[in-house]
């Protein structure tokens, strides 16, 4: 026969407070009791059934499953498989499937999430942010750099165990690192996987530690590393040294090393991509009379020629002179950019050949007893 709601049960309504269902209850248990009932032989049927809706309604979690799932979700309490609060905090059935099957696993056997690998495990990789200057980005580096970093540990050959012994198989899991757990529920009956408890996922345990690494397999040590930077790396750029990083697990191959570059400001010259920029300050005589400049590049020194007129942020532009294409032949220019300074103080020499400059180009600079009032008169043509 189909089991009686229990709100019916104990004569109350779905939004009933705690307080509600549980007078209703002790109402109902003085009512039905079999002590109080000996005589009535459906006393004992009615007050189990009785019990059992407040037993569900009386506990949050189960009252909640209930209320979306009806007696199903009941049949999974009292199959062994729900169980009080394995519920909480989830959504729907996206999420209790999800708790079965671990995302993949779970039916049948399948593995869980929880589940670990026991055979080899490649080591982790490492990184390592590297600083140089320019000139080393142009040309290329051969240095070292110091690691520390996780190694296998030589006394006991990585397996963990004092040297003579070994690990032993774990009893628990027989050496698969996993364990099985099978519950009946109102969906059926599921197998969830979880990493052993007593081994950790490792399929064995370790009798007698090693003494060097304590039963871990591995130490840690620092190593100078060779690192080759090629010519033409810039900020950003990533070198990766095989086999160089952390040490495998189990066997597993080493990771890897990452070079990360940083390359530090030049406080002469700027890049922009594989071109260099300069800037040399010139003066306004040989701006205006044109001259030769030695001028610095990343190999040394150069002369360019200025020609008579050059204009102040004028560029110049000497060919192959910047960095060498790292991903390909040839290399970038270097451009010279002239700013032509205008002297803060000159003598009086200097200033009167700058005004019969000035009168000779038809220039009107105005003379020296002039207030600034007065130009600014003739400025606007006031009388």
């Amino acid at each position: 026969m189909a089991k009686r709601d229990y709100y019916e049960v104990l004569g109350v309504s779905r939004d009933a407070s705690p307080e509600e269902i549980k007078k209703a209850f002790r109402k109902l248990a003085r009512k039905y009791h079999p002590d109080v009932n000996r005589d009535d032989k459906d006393a004992e049927k009615k007050f189990k059934e009785v019990k059992e809706a407040f037993d569900v309604l009386s506990d949050p979690n189960r009252r909640e499953q209930y209320d979306r799932f009806g007696h199903a979700a009941e049949e999974g309490f009292g199959a062994g498989g729900f169980g009080p609060g394995d519920f909480t905090g989830f959504g729907g059935f996206e999420d209790i499937f999800d708790q079965f099957f671990g995302g993949m696993g779970g039916m049948g056997g399948m593995g869980g999430r929880t589940r670990r690998p026991t055979g080899p495990q490649r080591g982790n990789d490492l990184r390592y942010d590297l600083e140089i200057t320019l000139e080393d980005a142009a040309f290329g580096l051969e240095t070292k750099v110091k690691i520390p970093r996780s190694e296998t540990c030589n006394t006991c050959g990585g397996s963990g165990a004092k040297p003579g012994t070994s690990p032993e198989t774990c009893t628990y899991c027989h050496g698969t690192g996993q364990q099985q757990v099978a519950r009946n529920t109102a969906f059926g009956r599921f197998v969830s996987v979880k990493t052993c408890d007593a081994c950790g996922g490792t399929g064995s345990f370790i009798k007698e530690r090693c003494s060097q690494c304590q039963g871990s397999g591995q130490v840690q040590r620092e190593r100078n590393i060779a690192v080759k930077i090629p010519a033409g790396v810039e900020t950003g750029s990533r070198l990766r040294i095989s086999g160089e990083g952390e040490a495998g697990i189990r066997g597993g191959p080493p990771g890897d090393l990452y070079v990360i570059i940083h390359v530090k400001p030049h406080n002469i010259f700027v890049r922009q991509g594989d071109d260099i920029i300069v800037e040399v300050p010139i003066s306004f005589v040989q701006a205006a009379l044109g001259t030769e400049l030695e001028v610095p590049t990343l190999k040394g020194k150069a002369r360019i020629k200025i020609p008579e007129g050059t204009q102040t942020g004028t560029s110049f532009r000497l060919r192959g002179k910047g960095i060498p294409h790292l991903r390909g032949y040839g290399q970038g220019d270097q451009h010279v950019k002239v700013v032509v300074k205008i002297p803060k103080k000159i003598s009086p020499k200097q200033r009167e050949l700058l005004r019969e400059y000035a009168k000779l180009a038809g220039e009107d600079v105005g003379t020296e007893d002039k207030s600034f009032f007065d130009k600014m008169k003739d400025a606007f043509g006031s009388k």
